[in-house]
């Protein structure tokens, strides 16, 4: 009798959750954004939530959590109730990069999350303030290796994506610049167009409205191929530094144990909302390549990613100061 009892109570609670499931949303989601409003994380998000909140029925509340190169939103996100109601943003930064440099991060970006889509991969840039003495490659290189320790540089973060690529790139160039790490892209962006620092290491997304407004020089782009909107900037591999070649990526994760169903509503969801050409254009527009993948897809994603940059902080023996 007592098995017969814990039986049907297995079996009324697994429907219980499967109802909830398909009831879901029944109240505006959550989405933690890792960084500050202004970077490229925040305005992605941005741009896919509200008709991400059309199709499941619910508004989707942007929730910007920064600090510790993502690690703080990131964190709060794995440790949310795996109900749907609170998502996150995962980037290269708080899926591969800081958990790779930073061992007491609290969360491992494999086990802790369940992958719904890759939303879109974003390349990333140097680009420095006007009034550095170097606007192209060649002399860019040249004027770090002539004064070494003189310059700065400005990332998103201490073990973000900005942060990991720059010192990758600095290994491979025998340079050395000072890093200064923000609270999130936009307030590095504000210093680096403000002439507090002058390099900054940056997704494309957030820097490209200030180059175009020629308050930021591109010098050299992590990109499969030269972009249409920076024709005359080189890539990482036409340099010969084809490592640092990488694209970012901007995702969704639910915590943990979320329903399956959840995440299949998510994830409709979402590629509901990129095939709305104005979505589609506006992502775009940021020089981002659209990529709405599987949830299985963008868990291998995350996983290869993850593997790369402990070999880079290996092999350069990084560490947080």
């Amino acid at each position: 009798m007592h098995r017969r009892t814990l039986i049907a109570f297995a079996a009324a609670t697994l429907a219980t959750g499967s109802v909830f499931a398909q009831a879901y949303p029944t109240k505006p989601v959550r989405l933690i954004v890792p960084f500050a409003p202004g970077g490229t994380t925040d305005i992605i998000a941005r741009v896919i939530a509200e008709p991400l909140g059309r199709a499941l029925g619910q508004s989707v509340v942007v929730d910007n959590k920064a600090g510790a190169g993502g690690g703080i939103g990131a964190l709060e996100a794995s440790r949310a109730a795996p109900d749907g109601y609170t998502l996150s943003v995962a980037t290269v930064s708080t899926t591969a990069a800081n958990p790779a440099i930073n061992k007491k991060i609290g969360y491992d970006p494999v086990t802790d999350f369940a992958p719904i889509i890759n939303i879109a991969a974003t390349p990333n840039i140097i680009a420095v303030n006007p009034k550095f003495a170097a606007h192209d490659y060649k002399s860019f290189v040249a004027l770090l290796k002539k004064e070494p320790g003189k310059h700065s540089y400005a990332s998103s973060g201490a073990g973000g994506i900005g942060h990991l690529q720059t010192e990758l790139f600095k290994s491979l160039t025998n340079v050395f610049v000072t890093h200064i790490p923000y609270r999130g892209a936009g307030p590095a962006l504000n210093d680096v167009v403000g002439g507090q620092v002058p390099i900054m290491f940056d997704n494309l997304p957030s820097a490209l409205p200030f180059i175009q407004q020629k308050r930021l020089i591109p010098i050299v782009v992590a990109a499969p191929s030269r972009l249409p909107s920076l024709p005359d900037t080189p890539t990482f591999k036409e340099v010969g530094l084809e490592p640092v070649n990488r694209m970012a990526y901007y995702g969704i994760l639910a915590p943990k144990g979320t329903p399956k169903e959840i995440i299949d509503k998510v994830h409709a969801g979402v590629k509901k909302a990129l095939e709305e050409p104005a979505v589609k254009k506006r992502i775009e527009e940021t020089g981002s390549l659209i990529v709405g993948n599987t949830p299985e897809q963008f868990a291998d994603q995350i996983k290869a990613e993850y593997e790369i940059y402990k070999g880079v902080v290996a092999k350069q023996k990084l560490a947080l100061q």
